[in-house]
């Protein structure tokens, strides 16, 4: 069975630099034009959907080609909605005289380390159950490797933290009615917002560890330095019950590049090829060509997409 066929969802990460969001974009336009619906997503700060698609890429769903449309999610502007929806959260829930203070302290939350990926992270949960409706495939273009994972283990660790806070607020709301209020339930509408957001936490959660639903490719290009970051994410990703299942190898070089300082570079090439199907014995792995010029326009994406739907459909 070919998987990627035949999940709705698919992640794009992988080291900075070695083609993450050619890769993506050449995925979502072979569905596209396969006739899929595909909506093509950006998470990392550093867009180039736009300039791959030459498309001002707007705040929303922007047409890109039939069938293909792409999203570039702004972190700031997410950190600032999310902070914007904690806030409102809150109303009727605090004193008037506190407001003020409760809403310093939230602001000063903002800046906090890991305040940007929880703020991704529901812009991402939000288009996973919203979209997946419309939308026969999802790609993501995730940032470079280390925040795609970090990213990715905040359904389990916010899981976590949340049937604390929730076993917390029930141990406190026990108490409150068995002093104040003759044993009568309490109303608690903050229990109420904690036990929604878990519960769609859990939703996407088991749509991430489906693998029928959901795939995860890593992309790479045949160097030391990409082969061992490969490694360790999936080493990472494993620890979370997240499984990388293909990675593209991109910049291969062709068999008519020529001179000797080529030459050179594709022998050591060919030991990297063969020391990754060595260590990546579990994933598959889809050989891309480094072409005779950069992937800045349709056409050239076009080319590209034309030899990933030969690796991903070989033998199948």
């Amino acid at each position: 069975m070919n998987e990627i066929e035949n999940q709705a969802i698919l992640f794009v990460g992988g080291k900075g630099g070695v083609g993450k969001s050619t890769s993506a974009s050449a995925l979502a336009m072979m569905y596209a034009k396969s006739g899929k619906k595909t909506l093509i997503v950006s998470t990392d700060p550093a867009h180039n959907l736009g300039d791959i698609f030459h498309i001002n890429i707007g705040k929303g769903k922007t047409p890109l080609l039939e069938n293909l449309w792409g999203v570039e999610i702004n972190p700031e502007m997410e950190t600032q909605k999310y902070i914007n929806g904690v806030k409102n959260n809150l109303k009727g829930m605090v004193k008037s005289s506190m407001i003020d203070e409760v809403h310093r302290q939230i602001d000063m939350a903002a800046s906090a380390p890991g305040a940007e990926e929880a703020a991704l992270f529901d812009r991402i949960v939000s288009i996973i159950l919203e979209e997946k409706v419309e939308f026969e495939k999802i790609i993501f273009d995730t940032a470079p490797t280390g925040h795609t994972i970090r990213l990715l283990s905040l359904p389990e660790l916010m899981g976590v933290w949340m049937d604390g806070m929730l076993e917390r607020r029930k141990k406190t709301n026990k108490n409150y009615s068995q002093l104040l209020n003759d044993g009568e339930p309490v109303e608690d509408p903050i229990f109420e917002v904690l036990q929604k957001r878990r519960d769609k936490f859990a939703r996407v959660r088991s749509i991430l560890l489906d693998s029928a639903k959901t795939g995860f490719i890593f992309v790479l290009i045949p160097e030391r330095l990409p082969i061992l970051e490969t490694e360790k994410a999936i080493e990472m990703m494993n620890k979370h019950d997240l499984k990388i299942q293909g990675l593209i190898v991109n910049k291969i070089l062709p068999p008519t590049a020529d001179g000797s300082f080529l030459q050179k570079r594709k022998k050591q090439e060919k030991d990297y090829l063969q020391l990754m199907k060595r260590k990546f014995i579990e994933q598959k792995l889809y050989q891309i060509p480094l072409l005779e010029e950069d992937v800045c326009s349709v056409n050239h994406l076009e080319t590209f997409a034309q030899y990933l739907r030969e690796e991903v459909y070989r033998g199948v």
